[in-house]
């Protein structure tokens, strides 16, 4: 028997086509992948300001002289929290108090601060936006107690 009598084997049309496949599917499954952490990475990011805004806007509140100058700073608190993370917030919308007694800062009222915002989704055109809500809502919330032995004006 010769040897060119012998039966070739992957001689039926495949030729060099793995290449080809194995860069598809990595395409495929790596371009997701990268969409999801980033957009996981944004929503935590925002998450993580809204908490740290929320305790340290009730913590300027709670030890504010008055409610207008504990507005202000918190507002304030709010928007640094979120600019560290890279995301402009007004801090004026973003940012609700209510309080337990009235006046607001009396020794021994508790004061409940909830920020909230939104976060937009990576690489989404504005014509999507338009038609699918292309955002997600991020909110937190803290109750902080006004100092019991404080001084009141």
């Amino acid at each position: 028997m010769r040897l060119s009598a012998l039966p070739r084997f992957g001689t039926d049309g495949e030729r060099g086509s793995s290449t080809i496949e194995f860069l598809a599917v990595t395409v495929l499954m790596l371009v997701p992948a990268v969409y999801l952490v980033l957009t996981l990475a944004q929503v935590q990011a925002a998450a993580f300001a809204a908490e740290g805004a929320a305790r340290e806007a009730g913590r300027h509140l709670a030890q504010a002289d008055s409610f207008q100058d504990g507005m202000a700073t918190a507002t304030r608190a709010v928007e640094l929290a979120f600019d560290d993370q890279g995301i402009e917030v007004d801090g004026a919308r973003a940012l609700a108090v209510e309080c337990s007694q009235d006046p607001c800062l009396s020794p021994g009222a508790h004061v409940a601060v909830e920020v909230a915002t939104h976060v937009d989704l990576p690489l989404v055109p504005d014509i999507v936006r338009d038609v699918v809500p292309a955002a997600v809502p991020v909110s937190a919330a803290h109750v902080v107690a006004v100092p019991q032995f404080r001084e009141t004006a």
